[in-house]
């Protein structure tokens, strides 16, 4: 998520922010009215849990009206101890801590409150899953489909409107009002992923966002254990994962840690003041994450950086909190255990406490070793970037970060700087990738050419189909798992200002569509970018060099670029000419490649390559040659 000067301006969402401890914003206030529709008599989060959790430490939030004033009680059961409990600022609310033993068993757990409120509560211990297809993880052998569910396809008009909404409306005439794409919706279109070569999906977040406005985006989460109902249940979001895995496809789940929707049930009644940062009046972020390591930074940049709100509508959360800590590390345990999802894409990453983010990794990791993580670190640096994950860097204030990927910014930048001007500069993709020294494991990290923040690929580059091309050979031949964001396939483009434009619906994902990518093969190039990425994301899926193999890169000259994925097996040279001459390239600089291999074939187009020595690479042209002896 990117800034949200830009994010929401145009939208007319940058609300004053108010006063008020109760009301998220000024105008108009409903808040009494808004807790009152959503709360229910009772409570718990997290909403059901499981045996046999290597934590056996397990927190209850229960909220109720009065119950602060209630003790609680748990009937005898073999394996559970109610450990302690205990009071907030809100009377609404009670912390209840549980001790649950290896050797317990599923089942019911009697929870009953006496004095100032009393009830009985039934609350569920579940045996925990063990189908091997659950949360296999990501290798670089993967391929990532980003996709935001409103604007892909609708599969289930049923649920365009739902009934106690905030923002009812569906209005494909606005980019700023839902559009009605929804789970099924993505479902029904596994087929054009596997024919594409993805093998992953990462849609954006797919909880509940019941905000009044903008809450398309899915990054103003309003009830963090359920699905938006625009796009489905809980149970339906479980069959989607589940029905992903049956294909051959994984599932990466977008979460967002720093902050939530400024209608969250727990921010519109919050169990305590501290739950989030607050200030005397609204203060923004400082977006600088340099304050983090500056050895010469002040503590007020630092605070700002952490503390300060993304946005009018988007509460900073207080990780610091042992509570809410623990609350947010729970959540996100429960939702890998419900659904089995291979994946977290964490975004803002770098906003959190760090401590918090310490905590989280270390958490996730020792429940779930297969879960493939990767976060959000927009950053302008290679150093910078790589502070943020597993890296060879000293802690700095503290934190040393246990984040096992990042979603590659550098190599994002320095693909588009590399391809929107006539002889684009080369030097930075190649810095880009010497600067893996820093990372304990780069190969973890996640490349990309744009995303739902940035402005096209196709339009950076001036809609030049050459330098397209390039731009995908690259992608998925580098290290790393590849990401690509949905459309760029068949040339969606436009410049995000604001940023409804590069968030538009993909064609025929939607009743009445006139166009339909999914049935039928567009004209043109269009057509020919859905071929070109489609064979070589296929080719990469069948020959493991490419995902696997080591990578040798050669300083760029004259204009070319030139590196190697290899193995003990197979051999594959990579080399682009950047500028809009002919270029003749004397192929003997690549010798400790390419001695005992005599030619090679380019695996898009078929052509053979029979001069590994002396090789002229046509104006803007990727040449992926399968080196042969």
């Amino acid at each position: 998520m990117k800034f949200p000067q830009t994010l929401l301006a145009a939208a007319g969402l940058l609300l004053p922010f108010a006063s008020s401890a109760t009301a998220p914003f000024s105008g108009p206030a409903a808040t009494a009215t808004a807790v009152a529709k959503a709360a229910p008599a009772v409570r718990i989060d997290p909403t059901y849990w499981w045996v046999g959790m290597k934590n056996p430490k397990l927190q209850l939030l229960v909220n109720a009206p009065g119950i602060a004033g209630s003790t609680a009680m748990l009937a005898a059961y073999p394996g559970v101890t109610l450990e302690s409990q205990q009071k907030l600022e809100s009377p609404n609310y009670l912390v209840v801590n549980l001790t649950i033993s290896p050797d317990a068993k599923p089942g019911q757990l009697k929870l009953s409150f006496k004095g100032g409120k009393s009830l009985t509560y039934s609350y569920e211990l579940r045996a925990r899953n063990t189908d091997p297809q659950r949360t296999q993880g990501l290798t670089q052998a993967d391929f990532i489909y980003m996709l935001m569910p409103d604007r892909f396809a609708n599969g289930d008009v049923k649920n365009d409107v739902v009934k106690g909404t905030r923002a009812p409306r569906v209005a494909r005439d606005s980019m700023y009002a839902r559009h009605g794409g929804d789970l099924k919706g993505i479902q029904n279109h596994f087929d054009y992923f596997k024919k594409l070569g993805v093998t992953t999906i990462w849609p954006t977040p797919v909880v509940e966002n019941d905000m009044p406005k903008a809450s398309y985006h899915g990054y103003a989460v309003t009830d963090c254990y359920k699905i938006d109902p625009r796009y489905g249940s809980n149970a339906e979001y479980q069959q989607f994962v589940k029905a992903a895995h049956a294909d051959g496809l994984k599932v990466v789940q977008d979460i967002v840690l720093n902050h939530w929707g400024s209608y969250h049930h727990l921010f519109l009644d919050k169990p305590a003041a501290d739950w989030f940062h607050a200030f005397p009046k609204f203060t923004r972020s400082n977006y600088n994450a340099f304050a983090l390591n500056d050895p010469y930074g002040s503590k007020r940049d630092y605070t700002l950086f952490n503390d300060g709100w993304f946005d009018t509508t988007m509460p900073d959360v207080n990780q610091g909190n042992p509570l809410v800590a623990t609350y947010i590390i729970q959540n996100f345990l429960w939702w890998v255990e419900s659904t089995g999802l291979d994946g977290y894409r964490i975004d803002t990453y770098p906003y959190s406490n760090p401590q918090f983010l310490m905590q989280f990794g270390q958490a996730t990791m020792e429940e779930y070793p297969k879960l493939a993580q990767f976060a959000e670190a927009w950053e302008g640096t290679e150093a910078e970037q790589a502070f943020f994950a597993q890296n060879i860097l000293p802690p700095v204030n503290g934190f040393k970060s246990n984040m096992p990927g990042l979603l590659d910014f550098q190599i994002c930048f320095a693909i588009s700087d590399a391809l929107k001007t006539e002889n684009g500069d080369l030097s930075k993709l190649y810095h880009a990738l010497q600067g893996d020294w820093l990372y304990t494991d780069a190969t973890r990290n996640v490349p990309f050419l744009d995303n739902h923040d940035m402005s096209r690929f196709y339009s950076v580059i001036g809609e030049d189909f050459g330098k397209f091309k390039t731009g995908i050979a690259w992608l998925l031949t580098l290290r790393g798992t590849p990401q690509l964001y949905y459309g760029t396939e068949v040339l969606m483009k436009n410049f995000s200002n604001p940023d409804g434009k590069v968030r538009e619906d993909f064609p025929g994902g939607f009743p009445g569509d006139k166009t339909n990518y999914f049935t039928t093969r567009p004209s043109g190039q269009a057509g020919e970018a859905f071929d070109y990425v489609s064979k070589l994301a296929n080719y990469r899926k069948a020959h493991p060099v490419l995902s696997s193999g080591k990578l040798m890169q050669f300083i760029p000259q004259d204009g070319v670029y030139t590196y190697f994925r290899y193995s003990d097996s197979e051999s594959v040279m990579i080399i682009a000419n950047n500028t809009k001459d002919e270029k003749k390239v004397d192929g003997n600089r690549f010798a400790e490649r390419t001695d005992g291999f005599t030619s090679g074939v380019e695996v898009v187009s078929g052509a053979t390559i029979s001069d590994l020595k002396n090789l002229t690479i046509p104006a803007h042209t990727a040449w992926v040659v399968e080196l042969r002896k």
